[in-house]
Formats: structure tokens, sequence, C-alpha cells
């Protein structure tokens, strides 16, 4: 019996690619690791090798048509190994197909992508849904919590959930079976065809693409455009700009019944904003005994318990610390706050404080370095990527900004803006949370002075913000003054940066801060 070759993640988020070039015909033998299509995703183009000895039987897709990641590629009958009907069913399969008696019914494996790098398993926070209930494409599924982020899980297709394969609180595989559903109006012929063509756009798409485009009004109405590849896919067809489609979703997400009705011009007065089920609060299995609670550690919790125990056990900290007059700084944010508040933007400190930052590691760039393990090389990053400490509702998050050196203040504060609001809902995207080159923790937001922050390994410096005092100073006529003082607290890395780098970096750092007009010459 023929084995199907299932097409893997070649790439964080790419659901699908076209085939180039088949290097193989059906019928040919082929070697494991022998090359067999060179496929195009939307990044590069990959070649996809054998994993196994044998003979190919059936290539699923022509050359030029589109085939989908965790779907078949092709099929082939395995050197010495004779494939029963009860290993095909096995869970492992991904996309696993189950024909029921009278094969009126489909039934799919929903299989747990790719959530994030590196990321094998995650834990099931909660299900959005229950056995036996109907549910459509996109719909919230569960919530899942990775090492780094709460991640919900849509679905692919309109049907009725047949089995949940986890309980909440059970540790699901990536790449394994998460649920499995009867898919509405397939059956199993119907998916063998599947398997042999490409889903083909919607007819309107090719008769009308400049009528639609003439007609689509250019009002930005939905500014994140919150949708699933399917649906941006679908956008892409018709010619459509997803910011200015109202989303019917939670948090704005836009289906594909808002993409035609947008196109139709029933763009409805309304948005429905309710949630199918809050599913954001963070829930813990406890085991009770003699008094005492026992809690596992998992999650964010163990994913930064890890990481600070390899910052302390494996980098030689020491700490700086000053204060800074932002008595100036305060004064000239208060004055731009309302103007830039009437534009939507939202201005704080934190941004003059990420500016900054950056325009003081352009001076010293050992701040914005990497070493590695062994100690022998210091890599010097050209983007300040400054990562933000956020308090989330999961634990500690630290997404960060890119490429700061590069952004006005206004785009900083935008920025900052997105990533907190996403970490507070412990949603972050995980390329907001890589690559960042040094870190900033407000802990005076919450209360405190002094600080003795963990570096966020492999960085190589993080700072502590305390809290803003009013506190009595001395002004250049020795009168007794109010000034508005904030006391920060640097760790870093003493194989790399030693006292006098860090003090020196920190003045020029307070310079720009104590004196917003430098800041703004340095800017320019």
């Amino acid at each position: 019996m023929a084995k199907d070759f299932i097409l893997p993640d070649i790439g964080e988020g790419i659901v699908e690619c076209e085939v180039v070039e088949w290097l193989v015909a059906e019928g040919d033998t082929v070697a494991e690791d022998q090359p067999i299509c060179d496929v195009m995703t939307d990044k590069a183009l990959v070649q996809i090798p054998a994993v196994h000895d044998g003979v190919i039987t059936k290539l699923y897709y022509q050359k030029g048509e589109i085939a989908k990641v965790h779907g078949p590629l092709f099929a082939m009958n395995v050197s010495g190994e004779a494939v029963s009907e009860e290993a095909d069913a096995a869970p492992e399969k991904a996309a696993q197909t189950v024909v029921s008696n009278n094969s009126s019914e489909h039934l799919e494996d929903f299989i747990l992508p790719d959530i994030g790098e590196g990321i094998v398993e995650c834990e099931i926070v909660d299900w959005l849904v229950a056995e036996g209930e109907e549910i459509v494409e996109d719909q919230a599924v569960c919530d899942v919590m990775t090492d780094k982020a709460l991640v919900q899980i849509p679905a692919k297709y309109t049907g009725v959930v047949n089995k949940l394969y986890y309980q909440k609180g059970e540790i699901a595989k990536v790449h394994s079976p998460l649920f499995q559903m009867t898919v509405a109006g397939r059956t199993a012929k119907a998916d063998a065809d599947i398997n042999q063509a490409v889903v083909k756009a919607q007819t309107n798409a090719a008769d009308k693409p400049a009528a639609i485009k003439a007609e689509q009004t250019t009002k930005i109405v939905n500014k994140k455009a919150v949708a699933s590849p399917a649906v941006r896919r679908k956008a892409r067809e018709l010619d459509v700009d997803l910011t200015c489609v109202p989303g019917s979703g939670k948090n704005g997400r836009i289906y594909k019944q808002d993409i035609e009705e947008f196109v139709k011009g029933e763009v409805p007065n309304t948005i429905d904003t309710s949630p199918l089920h809050s599913g954001n609060e963070q829930r813990t299995s406890a085991t009770h005994s003699g008094g005492t609670r026992v809690e596992p550690i998992k999650g964010i919790k163990a994913a930064m318990a890890k990481q600070m125990v390899a910052s302390v056990s494996t980098i030689p900290h020491f700490t700086f610390s000053d204060e800074v007059d932002l008595t100036k700084l305060i004064a000239l944010r208060s004055s731009l706050k309302e103007q830039y508040k009437a534009q939507g933007i939202k201005l704080t400190m934190m941004p003059f404080f990420v500016k900054a930052l950056s325009l003081a590691m352009k001076e010293y760039p050992v701040l914005n370095s990497k070493v590695n393990d062994e100690c022998s090389e210091l890599t010097y990053y050209n983007d300040h990527n400054i990562g933000i400490a956020v308090d989330s509702k999961i634990g500690l998050l630290v997404p960060n900004i890119k490429s700061c050196q590069s952004k006005s203040i206004v785009e900083v504060a935008n920025d900052l803006t997105r990533l907190t609001d996403s970490a507070r809902e412990g949603r972050v995207a995980p390329d907001d949370l890589k690559g960042g080159t040094i870190s900033i923790s407000n802990i005076g937001a919450i209360g405190g002075t002094i600080a003795t922050p963990i570096i966020n390994k492999p960085e190589v410096a993080i700072v502590a913000l305390g809290k803003l005092q009013h506190l009595p100073r001395f002004d250049e006529n020795g009168q007794v003054v109010s000034k508005a003082i904030m006391q920060v607290s640097w760790s870093g890395d003493h194989r790399v940066i030693d006292g006098g780098t860090i003090a020196r970096f920190n003045n020029l750092w307070k310079s720009y801060l104590e004196n917003p007009s430098v800041m703004m010459m340095a800017m320019s």
C-alpha cells in the first residue's frame, strides 16, 4: 500500500507553497534524502527530499499548483515496509482522514501547527468548543499556552467537532492531532479530488477585479486587520484591502463572509464584537493536601525560571545605580501629550527612555552586543531592538521594539502601545519576542526605587526604572527646589562591560533625558 508524504512546515507562518518543479516522475525509484521537488514559498525556494527509499506512485499536484502544508504532497511505496491500513490511520499521521461505514462523511484530524520558533509542545488552557458542537472556519477552538505566550487556535474548516484529543491542562504536541471534526460538505471522494487539484479562486474574483477595486473605499476601519492566512488569501484574490473591511469577530477579526459583504457593498452598520468565549483567564490545576497547595510551574513561569537560572549562573552580574532629573522631560511630554492624543498617539514617558537609550548606544555599541556561551566572541548588532518587560496576566513577557535607531519617538510610541497591549493579554506574536538586544524594566510603575535586575540572556545589560518622586534638590543658586527624580539601576555582564563603561554610557543616556533639547538635536 502506498504511503503519503505529508508536506512539512517549511517556514514560520507559511501555510502553502507553489510546486515549481518535480524532480521525479510517477514510477521512479528514489532513495532517502533524494530531492523530490522544488517548491516556492513567499520567502524562498525550498527543495523537498524523500524521507524513505521506495517508488513514487502518485504526485498529488501539477507543476505550478499550490500545495498545502500538512497535506499530502506525493505517495510512494516504501522499500521493505508493508504499510497497513491500521498504520495509515495512526494518530501521528498528519491530515488523517477517516471514512465512515457508509462513506458519507469525512472525519479529519486538525494537526497542531508550529506556533513559535523552537516550540514543540503547549498546554491546553481552555477549550472554547465541545464535542458535538458546530463550528465555522476561523472560529476560535482553544487557547494554548506555550513558554512564550497565550495562543488562540482557530478552525480550518466549517463542520462539527467529533473528538477532543486532550483535556484542559494536558500537554499537546506540535504536529500531532489536536481534535477531530466532521468537515461540512466534504466526502471521502471529494477529499481525494482536493488532493489532486489546487483550490481555484472565486469566480467573481476573475470576472470583476477592476470593478471591486473601483468600488472599494479607502477609509481605514480596521487598522490591525486581524485575519487568518485563508482570509488574507481570499482578500488578495479579490484585490481587497483588509484595513478597509469591518471585522465581525472578536477584536475585529475578519472572516470570509466579511470580505464578501464588503465586496457586495453590504457592510453592516454595527460590528458584533461579543466573544464566542472569554478564554482569557489564566487557569492552573492545583493539588490540595494537608493544608498546603501544590501548583505546577509551567508555561511562561517555567520558561522564566529556566531563563533566570541560566542568566545568573553563567553571567557575572554587577549593578550600577544613579538618579535622573526628569523635570524638563515631564514638562515637554505634558506640552505634547494632548496634541498627540488627538492624533490617536499615546505618548508616555517610556518612548523617550527608549529613544535616548538608542542614541546612547550609537556611542557605546558594546551595550548592543551579545557574547557567545564560551565567551570567545562578541557580536555587535546594528539594529537596536529594545525590549520592554511587561507584567502580563500570564507572567513576565519581554517584547522588543525593532530598529529603534531609525524610528522617531512617535513611531516608538505606536510600537510600544501595540506591544504592551498584546503582552498584557499574553498574545504577543513570536517575532515580537525574538531578537531583543537590550532590555528596560519599569519596576517603578508598580513601586520601589532601586532594583537589581537580572540580564535577559544573551543580552549584556538591562536597566530597571524606579518610581518617579518629587524630591528637594539644590538648584544652581543653592536654593532648595522640587525636582522630579527617578532612580535607575543597571545590571551589566562583567565579562564584557566594566564599571567605567557603564558609568559613561549612563551619563550620556542621562544627559539626553535631563536635557530634551540635546536629545532632539542628536536625533536630527
